[in-house]
C-alpha cells in the first residue's frame, strides 16, 4: 500500500515541473511577441541574441530555445546563418495559399475562415459575459467607433480586426489569442470584402454595436446568434467581382 501511494506524489511531482516549465516557454513566447511589437520589428529584422532575451526576459537557456523553436513553428521567425533569428513573413503567405485567397475568396474558404473565427469567438461568449467590466465593454465600443474613422479599405479592415481581436483577448486565454492572431493576415483579407462601400462600414459598426449590447445585457444567446450572423455577412460579397473588391485591389 506505500508503495502504491507513493507512486501519485512522485507522478505530480514530475506534472508539476512540466506545467512549470510549459508555462514558462509559454509567457516567453508572449514577452518576445511583445517586444516584436513594442520594437516595430518587420520581416528580416533580427531578433535579439538567446543570450539577450535570457538576459532581458530572465530567461533559462533551455526556455529560450523552446519559446523560439515555438515561434518557428508558428512561422513567425526563421534562422539565418551568421544573422540568427529574424522575423519571417512565411506565415502570412503560407495560409494564403492554404485558403487559395491568391485566386480570390471562394464560397468555401470563406465559410472554413468563418467558421473557425466561429467556433472561437462564439465560444468566448460565456467567459466575457460572467467575467467583463463595463470598462472592458467600454473599450470596446472605443474600438467599434474608430470603424467610422476608416479613409482606406485597408484602414477599415484593419479596424475590423482589431475589434474582434479585442473580443478574444477578453476571454483570457492566450493559447486561443495566440491562435486567433496567426490567422490575421488572412482575417483581414476577408474583412476587405465590400469595405470600399461607406454603407457596408456602416453596417459593420452596426453589427459590432448589437454585440456589445448583447454583452452588456449578459445574453449569450442574443451573442450567439449576432456573431453567427455577423460572420456570415461577407459571404453576399464572395463569387464575383463587386466594387469593393476592385477598390481593394488597386488600394
Amino acid at each position: 500500500m506505500a508503495h502504491n501511494s507513493a507512486k501519485p506524489a512522485q507522478s505530480t511531482g514530475v506534472e508539476a515541473a512540466e506545467v512549470g516549465k510549459t508555462s514558462a516557454v509559454d509567457r516567453l513566447v508572449e514577452q518576445i511577441r511583445d517586444l516584436i511589437a513594442e520594437r516595430g520589428l518587420g520581416i528580416g529584422d533580427a531578433l535579439p541574441t538567446e543570450r539577450d532575451l535570457g538576459e532581458q526576459f530572465q530567461a533559462g537557456r533551455n526556455t529560450v530555445r523552446e519559446a523560439l523553436q515555438v515561434l518557428r513553428a508558428y512561422g513567425l521567425v526563421e534562422t539565418r546563418p551568421k544573422v540568427g533569428a529574424v522575423i519571417s513573413g512565411g506565415h502570412g503567405e503560407a495560409i494564403r495559399r492554404l485558403f487559395a485567397f491568391h485566386n480570390g475568396i471562394s464560397p468555401d474558404s470563406f465559410r472554413d475562415l468563418q467558421g473557425f473565427r466561429r467556433i472561437i469567438e462564439t465560444g468566448v461568449g460565456d467567459h466575457i459575459i460572467l467575467h467583463a467590466s463595463e470598462a472592458d465593454l467600454d473599450r470596446l465600443e472605443a474600438a467599434n467607433a474608430r470603424i467610422r474613422t476608416a479613409e482606406s479599405v485597408e484602414e477599415a479592415a484593419r479596424y475590423d480586426y482589431e475589434f474582434h481581436e479585442a473580443i478574444v483577448e477578453l476571454s483570457g486565454n492566450r493559447t486561443t489569442l495566440a491562435a486567433y492572431r496567426m490567422m490575421r493576415t488572412v482575417i483581414e483579407e476577408v474583412m476587405r470584402l465590400g469595405k470600399a462601400e461607406r454603407p457596408v462600414q456602416s453596417a459593420t459598426y452596426e453589427a459590432h454595436a448589437e454585440i456589445i449590447g448583447a454583452l452588456r445585457a449578459r445574453d449569450r444567446i442574443a451573442y450567439a446568434y449576432l456573431m453567427s450572423r455577423h460572420l456570415e455577412f461577407g459571404l453576399k460579397f464572395v463569387g464575383a467581382p463587386t466594387s469593393g473588391q476592385s477598390a481593394a485591389t488597386k488600394t
